[in-house]
């Protein structure tokens, strides 16, 4: 955590006068929703130990206004127009979202009038000439159980005064973001200029990583899709190496920046003798190097199964050949390609015979339905969106934290990332259960 106070004041377009109508459309007893109050707050850092110690400086531990309906609501439900929008990649859960935004807006607020931006922000700009879908509870009926998203999405940073000009031209009054960084990036910077034009629009964000590197977010939909595949994939990589002499399964998982699926897979399955992430460094070469423990895992035991993070070792290409996608993210090197053909170089020169098998299931992963658990928290997810946006709240985001779904600043957020700790508890447990040590010299 950073040492710096962390600010979780939610910004309102004004007061919410309006009583709630969820308690009359809920199915069941019309005394059955509990409502929550703003000053209801769940405590960002729960160790027993910093808690006494900010009490002792004399500081209020932060803490994050926690998500749900509330009592009264900003927006009268009978005028209000409402916008949606999938941005950056695809991501199993983005449908869920969907769906369970609609459906609460529909059945719970009563809001007649809602709109399905087609393919990212480029949907806002006219000159691209994408048509808006009219979102129904029959439209998303079943969207569910489809991977990707029926909206579409895109890559790349579109002019904020236009998409703007067209929420005014579409008299949204609340636009729901579903994104990645990039993504909370740009509603932060439309959430602002909605503000300099003195307008009442409210900009709510649904994080949306695959990777679940988002900061101050400990889970991100479509992660628990992610790692059950990932896992089924490690079993394959298994096999493969286990049934050939000299046998190597070699797998690239997402991760651009943070190796947190091929961390929790590895985690899952425990067929992995080394994992790659991009938190930790590592040689080729050396006594301690990949190639050298790779020697010794083969010699021991005959097989040996790899898997590497996207993000992995990139200090073996050149950086001054960096690309850079529509998004400006850098455009990473293979290394999953890389390591395989440094391997097969290796024992070549070694006059050592080896089956390596490389898989790579990434855009597979990507594109699948979410799985059970993650549609579960799509549910929530979607739905704590539409109860903070009928408040009025703007400008943030719905995270999960400390088991509770709570409201984030997207300025809080925006343009920082969560990785894995390589002296915390994730890390040294797989370390355990792979028992490959320091893959660095020195």
């Amino acid at each position: 955590m950073d040492s710096e106070p962390i600010q979780t004041t939610i910004p309102h377009l004004g007061n919410a006068r309006i009583p709630s109508p969820v308690p009359n459309c809920a199915r069941g007893e019309t005394d059955s929703i509990s409502f929550v109050k703003d000053d209801e707050h769940i405590l960002i850092d729960a160790d027993a130990r910093s808690l006494a110690q900010q009490v002792q400086n004399g500081q209020a531990p932060a803490s994050f206004e926690r998500a749900g309906p509330r009592s009264h609501i900003f927006f009268d439900p009978s005028k209000l127009r409402c916008a949606l929008v999938t941005c950056g990649g695809l991501c199993p859960g983005l449908n869920d979202i969907i769906r369970s935004v609609v459906l609460e807006l529909h059945f719970g607020y009563n809001v007649r009038h809602i709109y399905g931006i087609r393919y990212g922000l480029q949907g806002f700009i006219p000159k691209f000439g994408h048509n808006v879908i009219d979102l129904t509870p029959e439209e998303v009926s079943d969207i569910h159980e489809r991977g990707g998203s029926v909206l579409g999405s895109s890559r790349g940073p579109q002019e904020i005064a236009d998409i703007i000009d067209c929420l005014e031209r579409m008299n949204i009054g609340i636009l729901f973001m579903i994104g990645g960084d990039g993504t909370l990036m740009a509603a932060t910077q439309i959430a602002d200029a909605i503000q300099q034009r003195n307008l009442k629009i409210s900009v709510v964000g649904v994080p949306k990583t695959i990777d679940n590197d988002i900061y101050l977010v400990s889970r991100s939909f479509g992660f628990e899709t992610a790692v059950d595949v990932a896992t089924r994939a490690i079993t394959s990589a298994h096999n493969e190496a286990a049934g050939y002499p000299n046998g190597i399964g070699l797998l690239k998982l997402m991760g651009r920046h943070s190796g947190y699926i091929a961390a929790t897979a590895t985690l899952a399955q425990q067929d992995v003798n080394f994992v790659l992430i991009p938190e930790v460094d590592f040689d080729l070469n050396g006594p301690n190097g990949l190639l050298s423990g790779l020697e010794m895992r083969l010699a021991d035991r005959g097989h040996a199964v790899i898997v590497a993070a996207e993000g992995a070792g990139q200090k073996f290409f050149d950086d001054q050949k960096a690309e850079r996608d529509a998004s400006g993210n850098i455009k990473l090197k293979d290394i999953g390609l890389y390591l395989k053909e440094a391997i097969i170089s290796h024992f070549d020169a070694h006059n050592t015979g080896i089956t390596i098998k490389y898989i790579d299931p990434s855009y597979m992963i990507r594109s699948l339905p979410a799985n059970a658990n993650d549609r579960v928290f799509c549910n929530f997810l979607g739905r704590n969106a539409v109860h903070a946006g009928m408040a009025g709240k703007t400008n943030l985001l719905i995270g999960h934290w400390n088991n509770f779904f709570v409201h984030v600043p997207m300025k809080t957020v925006a343009g920082k990332r969560k990785q894995i700790n390589p002296t915390g508890t994730l890390w040294r447990s797989l370390l355990e259960a792979t028992g490959q040590g320091s893959l660095k010299n020195g």
